[in-house]
């Protein structure tokens, strides 16, 4: 009987995962046939238009013509009369010269030195036009078409350095794309989206070349799909088919249940709190003496060492002079990175990884199960590598952000100054279990940010030391 419920239920479930798909793509043919009216009416317009635009400008263009006509013939005319009045002139003098022979030659100068060729021609042929190849051109006017769907080129794309390249293709050119539209999105599965995603797409415009990159990324999901489509002067064509790409991001959180109670905890940031351990014991002092457990009734229960106190999920709060908060994620295989933006004003500050098991009151780098570098401002100043309560003085500058580089197959943790990528220090060593980014502070604050890449440089400066000896032996 249970089995049958359970495949009836199975079967409903399906059924109702069917009828919300039905729904939407109703819902979606439904919206498809208001867009075609509204796209018909607006492209029957544009045409109107794009006509009437065509129309006024060869009704321009007559008129022009026409008018450079009527100026040529004004010209001319004028010429010509000009000189068929100066010829009638002319020949009315020559006929009286005739009647009068006795007229000197001088007198009939005026006749021979007339010139008898027309200043202007009657010929107009260069003021003809031939419009046969525009005739042809209109009449090969279409529509403009749809662009082509492109094709995004998965082994041409590179996710590295927190940026993501796209690379995509047509089937075949086309002068008559204007520009390209690129959506991205992240997501937490491989392969094409879903019916319903966690996020939306993200959307860059007027994109003029066939590539596109995105900097400056954080990702705080594993994957991120990408597609794209061409638009010309008219219209959009279809995106392409989705694409998704692994990120290889290491993302996480402090654990404000293992923070020392002067630390203020925020996800990825924390402040000293001076009375943080005694508003702390304020309000734990309150709390034990409202509650009934408190009541001598039960007072006897409580000190019944039958009786344990209820588990609280997480660890061990750090205490003592260990002013030290892990993070909520640790890290059991692969390569990872993380920055910490320090306050260089800080007494005390320690960035670097510990394990699970580290004691409530141990300090960052004074025990075998934690590595970090160390900044004390109390007194005077100084860098030091830790581990084992082993140190070394680094004779580096102090940055205003540290990189942290984990290799936990290999054993290796190292340092850099985020931003120049100099390496500071580097720990080589053998993980015997999964380990835990590891932070202390005292009289300052950090802030931390995850979700980046392994940037390139530390990647090729990592393969070049891997076949080196470490000169940190000392610490390891």
């Amino acid at each position: 009987m249970g089995d049958q419920k359970e495949s009836l239920r199975k079967i409903t479930h399906t059924l109702a995962v069917k009828n919300e798909e039905i729904s939407n793509f109703i819902c979606t043919l439904k919206q498809s046939l208001e867009n075609l009216e509204a796209n018909s009416n607006r492209v029957q317009d544009d045409l109107q238009s794009e006509f009437g635009s065509l129309h006024a400008a060869l009704d321009e263009m007559k008129e022009n013509m026409l008018t450079r006509i009527k100026q040529e013939r004004a010209s001319r005319t004028y010429e010509l009369q000009n000189q068929l009045s100066a010829c009638s002139k002319a020949l009315e003098s020559s006929e009286e010269l005739l009647e009068l022979a006795n007229q000197t030659l001088v007198t009939m100068a005026p006749a021979f030195r007339l010139s008898l060729k027309a200043k202007a021609s009657d010929n107009m042929s260069h003021l003809m036009v031939d419009f046969s190849q525009e005739r042809e051109m209109l009449q090969g006017l279409k529509f403009l078409p749809v662009p082509a769907t492109p094709e995004i080129q998965v082994s041409e794309c590179q996710v590295c350095d927190n940026t993501v390249t796209i690379v995509w293709t047509l089937p075949e050119p086309d002068n008559k794309i204007e520009h390209y539209i690129l959506e991205h999105r992240r997501t937490n599965h491989e392969g094409p989206p879903r019916i319903r995603e966690d996020y939306p797409w993200m959307v860059v415009e007027g994109i003029q070349e066939t590539e596109h990159t995105l900097t400056g990324l954080r990702f705080d999901t594993r994957f991120m799909t990408f597609r794209v489509r061409a638009c010309n002067k008219a219209v959009a064509g279809e995106f392409s088919e989705p694409v998704t790409l692994e990120t290889h991001a290491f993302t996480f959180k402090l654990d404000s249940s293992s923070a020392h109670q002067n630390l203020k905890v925020d996800d990825l940031s924390v402040e000293w709190d001076s009375s943080g351990g005694k508003v702390q014991e304020i309000r734990k002092e309150k709390n034990r003496t409202n509650s009934p457990l408190h009541s001598p009734a039960s007072r006897s229960a409580l000190m019944s060492p039958k009786r344990g106190p209820t588990a609280r999920p997480g660890r061990d709060r750090f205490t003592a002079e260990s002013y030290t908060v892990l993070a909520d994620t640790m890290i059991d295989a692969g390569q990872q990175y993380w920055e910490v933006k320090l306050d260089k004003e800080s007494k005390a500050f320690a960035v670097g990884i510990a394990l699970r098991s580290l004691g409530r009151f141990d300090q960052l780098g004074k025990s075998s199960a934690s590595w970090c570098i160390h900044l004390n401002n109390w007194l005077q100043q100084s860098l030091t590598a830790k581990h084992n309560n082993k140190a070394r003085t680094l004779d580096c500058p102090i940055p205003n952000t540290i990189g942290v580089y984990v290799n936990y197959d290999e054993g290796v943790v190292s340092f850099y100054n985020a931003k120049t990528k100099q390496l500071m220090h580097t720990f080589r060593t053998k993980f015997q279990q999964p380990v835990i980014p590891a932070f202390m502070v005292w009289n300052g604050s950090f802030s931390v940010v995850t979700g980046l890449q392994v940037p390139s440089a530390v990647q090729s400066g990592q393969r070049k030391n891997s076949g080196t000896s470490s000169s940190n032996a000392s610490l390891t």
